[in-house]
């Protein structure tokens, strides 16, 4: 597996090119990110969307439109991508695959598996490939997303920490803004997030 790495607009969003057996599947191609992605893939088959934001989804169309395949976007946060919820000019998508909760997918012999995080936002998800999670604006490194957006849910970010923390195995995170990290890692930090949180409700 090759990950190609590019921070993206004034939120430094991380948008991933993901290469398995010569085969390229993008992940949040956010603001300006059409002219990286393209310069740097040679057999695109898949758009993955971990989550809805304007920042991770912000080429979606751009790139649906020159490449001709498919976008994968949570069902819960698909109505961000069509009405620009945050009035930011957010050019709108329509998904061709709407994920619906923790789902596994065969794109083209690689195997893509959905976990479902809402909290942040309702459809909030990580994207597994093999052991690498892929996990938008659910952890970070040290840090996890922000639950006081509108359409954010700090009860639904309670669950979704215990379910991370319940996961036995290790990963390693590419995470939407920052630096990678381990699983692992983080579950040390989480049961604090997890007492922050609860204080903020």
């Amino acid at each position: 597996m090759e990950i190609q790495i590019q921070p993206m607009g004034t939120y430094q969003t991380n948008c991933y090119i993901v290469t398995i057996d010569n085969k390229d599947i993008i992940i949040d191609p956010g603001v300006s990110a059409t002219q990286w992605v393209i310069s740097h893939i040679q057999n695109p088959v898949a758009i993955l969307n971990t989550h809805g934001h304007f920042d991770h989804v912000w080429s979606n169309r751009d790139l649906q439109n020159k490449l001709k395949i498919p976008l994968y976007t949570p069902k819960d946060d698909a109505f961000m991508l069509r009405d620009d919820p945050f009035n930011q000019g957010t050019p709108s998508s329509k998904p061709d695959i709407l994920v619906n909760g923790d789902e596994e997918f065969d794109i083209n012999g690689i195997k893509i598996k959905y976990r479902h995080f809402p909290g942040h936002t309702a459809g909030n998800s990580i994207i597994e490939i093999g052991d690498i999670w892929f996990s938008g604006d659910f952890l970070f490194e040290g840090s996890i997303g922000r639950w006081d957006f509108p359409y954010s849910n700090g009860e639904e970010m309670i669950k979704s920490l215990k379910k991370a923390m319940s996961i036995e195995k290790d990963f390693t995170l590419y995470p939407g803004h920052g630096i990678s990290t381990t699983l692992k890692k983080e579950q040390r930090v989480i049961p604090q997030w997890i007492e922050y949180v609860k204080n903020t409700l």
